[in-house]
């Protein structure tokens, strides 16, 4: 939605009754961060959002709608640019911990700088970082649980041209809060298991004993940057500190280590990334040529975040899409019926509804349809 459009009250109980319904399903954490966006836009015209979330080993895991910002955010780590920060903004974007302890509510943009305005588009934070995805404008949101706990922080931005986010735009944010910290905590148990997730990605480099990188498979490559997002970007040569920490793992093992395979396992709202690092004989010839590493990466997504990527583009009616979504997850119908808050009956009617409006004889069908075959990817 365009950022000057008017809010319809239809389009608005219509989107929020789908940031509801994302809420209660099971794929819920970072991973939902898409399809909340999109009902997002619908309510607050913007540009693009974000989600800066705490990673694994608690780093900062960042996903970004716009590729021109995704882009800039490794140089976002440069000392320089963090020292720019640091003097106009109040709280820096890698202080998202902090602000998720200590900040209220929606925050427009003059509330979150030191500065005046033209002193901010003047600095290199704002040039370097900011400048390049067209930023004119942003909003930002803690969100916590009902409980309290941290889930993210979500950033909105408006283009240049556009109008500038209003107090009412703000306070309306505000008060999806709970929807959204519902629908983006992650879950209590890991959906992110094996057993749940399907591979959809692999890939091979090849690095020295130093962490420096010698060969990148093109499938690697898209996939380091999935993985590792504002900690590293194609063309870099010097591995990012957790994957140095994981070759060094394989040729200097600590006395008393475990004999499997040195492993490391990311998660962030692209799915989990698996990199495990074995010897490889080099290719060099003579005798005592250096030896080199082989980092394998293979990328898993949930079901459950494919399935909903697949809904989202059929733009189904929201209760069929919600059965949809318990159908191809295997619930019996007496617990979709009370994961719906609907009859057995409702929940049959709905069946033949969404059956009929894909063409599907079954679950088997609507599992197919709704979960094709990834494609192979060659390890490299």
């Amino acid at each position: 939605m365009p950022a000057s459009a008017p809010l319809l009250r239809r389009d608005v109980q219509a989107a929020t009754a789908r940031l509801r319904q994302l809420a209660c399903l099971d794929a819920t954490g970072p991973q939902a961060i898409a399809p909340v966006l999109a009902q997002l836009h619908r309510l607050i015209g913007f540009d693009a959002g974000c989600l800066i979330h705490a990673g694994a080993q608690g780093e900062m895991e960042v996903f970004m709608e716009n590729p021109a910002l995704q882009a800039a955010m490794p140089d976002y780590f440069d000392p320089r640019i963090q020292h720019s920060e640091a003097r106009v903004m109040r709280r820096g974007a890698r202080h998202f911990a902090e602000a998720l302890r200590v900040e209220k509510g929606a925050q427009m943009l003059p509330q979150m700088v030191k500065v005046t305005l033209p002193e901010l588009v003047r600095s290199d934070f704002f040039n370097v970082v900011l400048r390049p995805g067209d930023v004119g404008d942003g909003l930002k949101l803690p969100l916590r649980t009902a409980a309290g706990h941290g889930v993210g922080v979500l950033w909105l931005f408006r283009r240049v041209a556009d109008p500038l986010f209003t107090p009412a735009e703000a306070a309306a944010l505000g008060r999806l809060e709970p929807l959204l910290a519902r629908a983006l905590q992650p879950a209590g148990a890991d959906t992110h298991d094996t057993d749940e997730a399907e591979v959809c990605g692999q890939g091979l480099l090849v690095v020295s004993p130093a962490g420096q990188l010698q060969w990148v498979s093109p499938e690697a490559q898209a996939l380091l940057a999935l993985a590792m997002g504002t900690r590293w970007r194609a063309g870099d040569s010097e591995l990012p500190d957790a994957l140095r920490l994981l070759v060094q793992r394989l040729f200097w093992p600590a006395p008393g280590a475990p004999a499997p395979l040195p492993e490391l396992v990311l998660r962030n709202a692209h799915g989990s990334f698996a990199l495990r690092a074995t010897r490889l004989a080099s290719v060099a010839d003579g005798a005592g040529a250096p030896e080199a590493a082989a980092i394998h990466i293979t990328h898993r997504r949930p079901r459950g975040a494919r399935v909903l990527e697949r809904l989202q583009a059929l733009g189904l009616p929201r209760r069929q899409a919600e059965l949809a979504y318990w159908l191809v997850r295997g619930l019996p119908e007496a617990q979709v019926a009370e994961r719906m808050g609907v009859s057995i009956n409702t929940v049959a009617y709905h069946r033949r509804q969404l059956y009929a409006a894909l063409g599907v004889q079954g679950r088997g069908d609507l599992a197919q349809r709704l979960l094709p075959p990834l494609p192979t990817t060659p390890q490299g």
